[in-house]
């Protein structure tokens, strides 16, 4: 049974934080014009496959067949004949949950039109207001439900007059069985921190605080639609930092870096600590004794 996926923009707030031109997945189901939505801070590859599975698990099954558009995230080259090169995880995931992926002809949205069309609607009756919020999680959990409840009203193009929830059945009933371990979405990479223990992602756009104690050294990270996960050669978390999109430039955790500190307190002025800390309190972290100094950065850090 096809379905169709695309991205919409919405504004949301989550714990008074206003996300600005945020995205939201929507997978549509043409045959029965049933849709869902999940909302995320971007539409990285972590955004897709997350929405995607989180779907899928909702519903109890996978479309045998998904229409896409020609993003990056998703095609690397359009090569001749019609055909696509596919990024590497959207091609395990395809074959862990067994689906067809179907691309558009570019610059053609209007091939797959329900979509299209699913966000408009779904923008306007699920998330205007600008929605406020909690928890990002709760909120998705919550607007799979309110998108159940959306299909109980009579499809606006079936001659018997039917529900689209009892025509979205039959769309059920043709899905592929979920496999038996739910695919991992995360992506597992590594970095290279600078001598102040931090690293960039997103092209250099979004910078990460590690630990000094992993300056100039390699960190392994785990890499989530809202978090990023900073660990050590053995894979033990070292710090955990909540993801940044668009304009935001840094993720800063002091904690390791007091904790460093407060052993070497003699290199406190050049750590970067120094210069947030408000004057009176570096002059008074002048005034003191080294060993002095260390007991207080231990005080902080606790």
């Amino acid at each position: 049974r096809e379905a169709q996926a695309d991205f919409g923009t919405a504004d949301f707030y989550e714990n008074g934080k206003l996300h600005h031109e945020a995205k939201y997945l929507v997978l549509s189901f043409p045959y029965s014009n049933g849709g869902y939505l999940q909302l995320n801070y971007g539409e990285n590859m972590e955004c897709l496959l997350e929405g995607l599975v989180a779907i899928f698990e909702y519903i109890g099954g996978v479309p045998t067949e998904i229409w896409f558009d020609n993003t990056r995230t998703i095609v690397t080259d359009i090569i001749k004949g019609g055909g696509r090169n596919l990024t590497e995880r959207f091609q395990r995931v395809a074959e862990h949950y067994r689906f067809r992926p179907v691309f558009m002809n570019p610059d053609s949205g209007w091939e797959k039109g329900n979509v299209e069309n699913k966000v408009g609607y779904l923008r306007r009756n699920e998330l205007v207001p600008i929605p406020e919020f909690e928890d990002l999680a709760v909120k998705n959990t919550e607007l799979l439900s309110a998108c159940d409840l959306d299909m109980e009203r009579e499809h606006y193009d079936d001659a018997q007059g039917r529900f689209i929830s009892e025509i979205f059945k039959k769309d059920k009933a043709a899905l592929l069985p979920l496999p038996a371990t739910p695919f991992n979405t995360s992506l597992y990479t590594t970095a290279r921190t600078d001598k102040y223990g931090k690293f960039t992602l997103d092209k250099g756009k979004h910078r990460y605080s590690a630990s000094p104690a992993y300056s100039e050294d390699v960190v392994q990270l785990e890499l989530t639609s809202s978090e990023v996960i900073v660990m050590d050669s053995s894979l033990h978390e070292i710090v955990r930092h909540r993801r940044l999109y668009g304009d935001e430039r840094e993720s800063m955790d002091w904690i390791p870096y007091l904790k460093y500190i407060a052993r070497k307190p003699r290199s406190l002025r050049n750590s970067g600590i120094y210069d947030m800390m408000p004057q009176s309190m570096q002059l008074y972290m002048d005034a003191c004794e080294s060993s002095e100094r260390g007991k207080i950065l231990k005080v902080l850090a606790e």
